[in-house]
């Protein structure tokens, strides 16, 4: 498949298991008729090689970037998935999960699979879904005050409800979806 063949099939299966129809309540406290839910379709092995291939190429215009960080629940298997198709493709990336709070247990952290990375090291941070932008904001705070630098953040799926904008006050911002192409 190319690219575009990539991103085509991508988006047939996010219409088709992704958009759920109903009333729902979304993290950002707003009510809304529709929820999508990328989880049904990443957690698919097909659906984890597209995000992956999708992404990876997103990445070609970061080559400094050593890694990707995925937010609490959604953009872990983002980063899982890109970091295993970027060992492929012989880039190696890292994947890096970023908790919405720390572990009650053990080590207590914030952050999974950053320990072994450099003071500085350039990062791109992965959601599946963005409304507001604050989850992926407070989520790129953590990572800095981890010492990583955040280059930007993607999102497979933009809902158009003012995340880019307030994303793009402080680092670039992508989407390989707009919502608007979904529903």
């Amino acid at each position: 498949m190319n690219s575009g063949e990539v991103r085509a099939r991508l988006r047939e299966l996010l219409m088709k298991h992704g958009v759920l129809r109903g009333s729902f309540v979304l993290s950002s406290g707003q009510k809304s008729d529709y929820f999508v839910d990328c989880k049904r379709v990443v957690l698919r092995g097909e659906g984890h090689w597209l995000v992956a291939q999708v992404f990876l190429e997103m990445l070609t215009s970061w080559p400094s970037v050593v890694a990707v960080c995925g937010v609490e629940l959604g953009g872990c298997p983002l980063a899982s998935a890109v970091a295993a198709f970027s060992f492929l493709k012989g880039r190696h990336l890292d994947a890096v999960y970023v908790r919405k709070s720390p572990k009650a247990h053990g080590t207590r952290q914030f952050l999974e699979g950053a320990s072994h990375l450099d003071l500085g090291s350039p990062v791109i941070l992965l959601e599946d879904v963005v409304t507001t932008g604050e989850s992926s904001l407070q989520a790129m705070r953590k990572l800095r005050e981890a010492g990583l630098d955040v280059r930007a953040i993607f999102a497979l799926v933009d809902r158009l409800q003012g995340a880019q904008e307030r994303i793009e006050r402080e680092v670039p911002f992508q989407s390989v979806f707009k919502v608007s192409e979904l529903l």
